[in-house]
């Protein structure tokens, strides 16, 4: 059996380069999380290495808490709009068809009159 095109151990490579996409944004994350605990971090400078440290990983891992939260919201609300956008799409393409089908019908009407009045 094979395998399509562009894709790799049954994934297609879109899919790959999300996940890809994904870590290093949530790499990059990581590390300005890292960098902000450090500046917090260092405007304490009665804090020993250790409280240091300590704070800093804490700081850290609240700050991506907090940022995988939004995102969460973010992407629930995205769903939420592309739900309300496509009911709405499908309402307007109903109505479409409708005034179509309706205008088709006395378009017809017409020609049939208007072949029956002729004769």
């Amino acid at each position: 059996m094979s395998r399509a095109p562009g894709s790799r151990g049954g994934r297609p490579a879109a899919a790959l380069a999300n996940d890809v996409e994904a870590y290093l944004r949530a790499q990059t994350d990581l590390e300005q999380a890292r960098r902000a605990a450090e500046a917090f971090c260092a405007r304490l400078p009665w804090l020993t290495t250790a409280q240091a440290d300590e704070v800093a990983r804490h700081f850290a891992d609240e700050h991506v808490q907090l940022t995988r939260e939004m995102l969460t919201r973010t992407v629930r609300r995205a769903a939420e709009l592309r739900g309300e956008y496509q009911a709405r799409y499908d309402e307007l393409r109903h109505r479409l068809l409708v005034r179509h089908t309706v205008a088709a019908c006395a378009l017809l009407a017409c020609c049939s009159l208007a072949l029956l009045l002729a004769r």
